[in-house]
């Protein structure tokens, strides 16, 4: 019984820390606001100090690497690359 408590516990705790991602191609940045439009219409607000690729522009394809915050979305962004074509 503790065994079975002890491994859910640990699961509890682990599961908020998997990290999500998702790959498109920019249709448009605005660089006053930082968001990022994706070609599947998601937009994307970026923290004003978050690292970005050099000159991101619109046909860019790009990984978005970030933790989940459950069903509030976006709880911290961890990376935003270029994808390799």
């Amino acid at each position: 019984m503790r065994l079975l408590l002890t491994t859910a516990i640990l699961t509890a705790f682990a599961l908020p820390a998997l990290a999500d991602d998702t790959t498109g191609t920019v249709v448009a940045y605005d660089r006053v606001s930082h968001v990022i439009v994706l070609d599947d219409r998601t937009i994307w607000t970026v923290p004003a100090d978050f690292p970005l690729p050099d000159e991101l522009v619109a046909g860019d394809m790009i990984v978005i690497d970030y933790q989940s915050n459950g069903d509030n979305g976006v709880g911290k962004y961890l990376s935003i690359t270029r994808a390799a074509q």
